[in-house]
């Protein structure tokens, strides 16, 4: 008896990808990583705005290259008849589109949401934006570091006697492209029992709200705001950047076991634990300066090795603090499988982030190289939607494709 060799999890599923830079193209990446086929739309005349930043490989961008692997690349104008023709038969055979156009800008190119329903009622239509749908701000943009400002993020982030600082990382898209992935999952699953497509209405700033968590909930339960403490944890102590004579580590110990161990095992000073100003994490959080001045000395006084060693070996949360290059070049990476080497069309090979994924019956798709622009328009409208070649011309003829 042979088995059928095993697919993807979504490898039957169709995306219309319009969207650009990060939280869309991430979300679709990661319904690419479960099998779905991408076909990324792009305007003709540059493609994703994310195409032009530097530094690049092969003349392709370091950010178009982070969020758009194993997609085809279609480039279409649909703000022309032709181009409009083409979009509406790609989604006729398609089972999601992802948009993140400012609200209003798919009613003006005729394929919002209303319309879409009306002639594709299977399509599942996720649109990103900064404010949602509707509302006194929907008409305003959407950018990472300002949603960071207006929610709290920046206020809590930064060290106390310093200025509030944003995430380095796109930390807002990056949830939100989590989130819209989640919705689309469910969504699917939803019309298995209606048959029937939804709209998806996904707001930067609400996703944002939500990624705030327990320091959300540390306000609505003591009306204070929590404070700015750098490397510090507002409510578990000690959780911290520690020095060594040879550099830095990362320690994260939010509960009153941890330390104990740590006192007894590693540190050999039961004496620390035994002091009612430590015994428990809220006397620790109200000492904290106390304490932090009291541990710091004592790791001071070894190798960041010897006390990773044995802050591992005795099961205590810690980490050397790497740099990118440490990170990514280092056997950890290697024995997770994290890092891929994949043809590039211009580039020969890139280097490209594995999906973390793990499934134990059904695999992830194979990393491919994400497309140079337009790489993929004649391959889908033939595949797709059966066009000839003297289609193909007609639709360059009128600008419709690149």
């Amino acid at each position: 008896m042979t088995t059928a060799p095993l697919t993807p999890p979504l490898h039957h599923i169709r995306v219309l990808d319009l969207s650009r830079v990060v939280a869309g193209p991430l979300c679709s990446m990661m319904l690419s990583d479960l099998g779905a086929t991408v076909i990324k739309i792009e305007a003709p005349q540059q493609g994703d705005d994310s195409r032009l930043q530097p530094p690049t490989a092969g003349g392709e961008s370091h950010l178009f290259l982070s969020v758009n692997r194993n997609k085809k690349s279609v480039a279409l104008d649909v703000r022309t008849p032709a181009g409009l023709e083409v979009f509406w038969g790609l989604a006729a055979k398609s089972d999601v589109l992802v948009e993140n156009f400012r609200p209003g800008t798919t009613a003006r190119l005729g394929i919002d949401y209303a319309a879409v329903a009306s002639r594709c009622p299977q399509l599942l239509y996720c649109s990103i934006s900064g404010y949602g749908q509707t509302g006194p701000m929907s008409q305003r943009g959407g950018y990472d570091p300002v949603m960071q400002a207006e929610t709290g993020m920046m206020s809590i982030n930064g060290f106390s006697n310093g200025e509030p600082l944003r995430h380095p990382l796109p930390i807002t898209d990056i949830t939100t492209a989590h989130y819209a992935t989640q919705a689309i999952l469910a969504a699917l699953l939803a019309r298995q029992e209606s048959g029937q497509g939804q709209h998806i209405d996904l707001a930067l700033f609400d996703v944002a709200v939500a990624t705030m968590l327990n320091f959300n909930h540390y306000y609505l339960a003591a009306k204070a705001d929590p404070p700015r403490l750098g490397n510090e944890h507002p409510t578990a102590v000690p959780m911290a950047l520690i020095d060594t004579s040879t550099g830095p580590f990362y320690l994260a110990l939010a509960n009153d076991r941890l330390f104990k161990v740590l006192c007894e095992t590693v540190l050999q000073r039961p004496d620390i634990v035994q002091d009612a100003k430590f015994a428990s994490n809220p006397v620790r959080v109200a000492n904290r300066d106390e304490l932090m001045s009291l541990l710091r000395p004592l790791f001071a006084n070894d190798t960041r090795e010897n006390w990773l060693q044995r802050l591992q070996e005795a099961g205590l949360p810690s980490g050397a603090v790497r740099t990118i290059s440490e990170n990514l070049t280092s056997q950890d990476v290697a024995d997770r499988n994290l890092v891929a080497h994949v043809p590039h069309p211009t580039a020969e090979t890139v280097e490209l982030v594995n999906s973390p994924v793990n499934f134990s019956a059904t695999p992830v798709a194979n990393p491919v190289a994400p497309p140079l622009l337009g790489q993929h328009t004649d391959e889908v409208l033939q595949d797709v939607l059966g066009y000839d070649q003297a289609r193909l011309d007609q639709l360059r003829q009128h600008q419709a494709i690149r």
